[in-house]
């Protein structure tokens, strides 16, 4: 599998790509809806994530290309958050729709960033991980790998996209497997990737992948509680199977 692409598109690139081009024009690995779906939302930059909720530009102006102009407009993200209803309503190319849409989702990224700690999902079991997860990731054509960061509570911190292609040893590196959890100081995650047949059975290359993660975070002091395998409607806790954990422990 090749290794995981740069994380998105320099936002002047896109601008001055998307002035030019239409989104239905540009090559579908380069719009961001396709980018999201096959990347995640960490790996997009601001503009193309407010192209997203805009969903359409004008006959002269790309969404992608109002998305940069309205940052460059309110200077930056924390400017645009703080942009009343009819301010946006002002701006060129935006209807009543439009600016609902992007108060809309500017005030759950509020909500979300202001959720308690009691909020929080908790994990007690791999069934909380999978219940977790399942839904987004059991009906997905290709290899998604993803952790789940947990605090000292098993709390969910944060849901960190790794790869998207073939999960072996042979691709996964643990610097990126734990990259996200060294940055933001987590004591314990939960590696889960999902197989695209619908079974979850674990393949000798998924317990080499466990291994090595499991034996990394040993040297960094982060706890590999589980990998989970999902499948469709099913999964398997590879430590439940003592498939790759060579000790003791897990979620719980």
């Amino acid at each position: 599998m090749p290794r995981f692409p740069d994380r998105s598109l320099p936002v002047e690139t896109a601008r001055s790509q998307a002035t030019r081009t239409a989104l239905r024009d540009m090559p579908e690995s380069d719009r961001p809806r396709e980018r999201l779906r096959d990347y995640g939302p960490p790996q997009l930059a601001n503009a193309e994530l407010i192209a997203i909720l805009l969903r359409t530009g004008t006959a002269g102006e790309s969404a992608l290309a109002a998305a940069g102009r309205l940052l460059a407009r309110f200077n930056g993200l924390a400017g645009l958050g703080r942009v009343s209803y009819a301010e946006l309503c002002n701006e060129r190319g935006l209807s009543d729709a439009k600016a609902c849409q992007l108060l809309a989702g500017l005030e759950l990224g509020r909500r979300v960033a202001a959720l308690r700690p009691d909020d929080r999902s908790s994990i007690s079991s791999p069934a909380d991980i999978a219940a977790l997860l399942m839904p987004q990731m059991s009906g997905l054509e290709r290899e998604h790998l993803k952790v789940v960061l947990l605090n000292t509570k098993n709390q969910v911190l944060a849901v960190h996209p790794v790869y998207v292609g073939s999960v072996n040893a042979a691709v996964v590196r643990p610097a990126e497997v734990f990259a996200e959890a060294v940055r933001r100081v987590c004591p314990a995650l939960v590696v889960v990737h999902n197989h695209p047949s619908g079974d979850p059975a674990p393949s000798t290359e998924d317990v080499a992948t466990t291994r090595r993660l499991a034996e990394a975070g040993r040297i960094l002091d982060i706890d590999v509680l589980d990998h989970i395998v999902l499948g469709q409607g099913r999964f398997v806790s590879m430590r439940e199977r003592r498939l790759g954990f060579d000790w003791p422990g897990g979620i719980g």
